[in-house]
């Protein structure tokens, strides 16, 4: 192909910045999915472990293993749910706080990086065709079953 599809470029730089978020928490001996983790907890409450995977978009299996991981390393402890006897809440260890405020940095960081280097123009332009894309995936339109027989 002499152009890159549209699929190509989205994983391919999703690709990069998954490799730089896994550098940055490699430095503290972590991963980008517990540093994910780690900024979708609420500091203060906790987080019910059931919101936590469509929070976060993660697929329960490997949402299981990365907590349990998180547990093993002393970042969050879990503790019964007060308002749902069957509940589990996840709460952040001090130690947990500590690893969120590295990773909430590591994404701030990038975040001004790009806004540094990229206009505000193009900035909105990029979230429209963002969110168009997900719109489009979204509503199961690309691939009707019967167009494509």
């Amino acid at each position: 192909m002499k152009e890159k599809t549209i699929d190509y470029i989205l994983r391919s730089t999703w690709m990069g910045v998954q490799k730089m978020y896994n550098e940055e928490a490699g430095r503290k001996e972590s991963t980008m999915a517990t540093g994910f983790a780690l900024i979708s907890i609420d500091p203060e409450e906790g987080t019910a472990s059931t919101a936590l995977g469509p929070k976060m978009g993660m697929e329960a299996t490997s949402l299981s293993r990365t907590l349990k991981v998180m547990e093993e390393k002393g970042l969050i402890e879990r503790k019964p749910n007060p308002l749902d006897g069957r509940g589990v809440l996840i709460h952040l260890t001090p130690f947990g706080k500590e690893m969120r405020t590295f990773s909430k940095g590591v994404v701030l960081r990038f975040d001004e990086a790009v806004k540094e280097n990229i206009s505000v123009e193009d900035l909105n332009t990029f979230k429209r065709v963002a969110n168009t894309m997900l719109e489009l995936i979204n509503s199961k339109k690309i691939y009707d079953s019967e167009k494509h027989l």
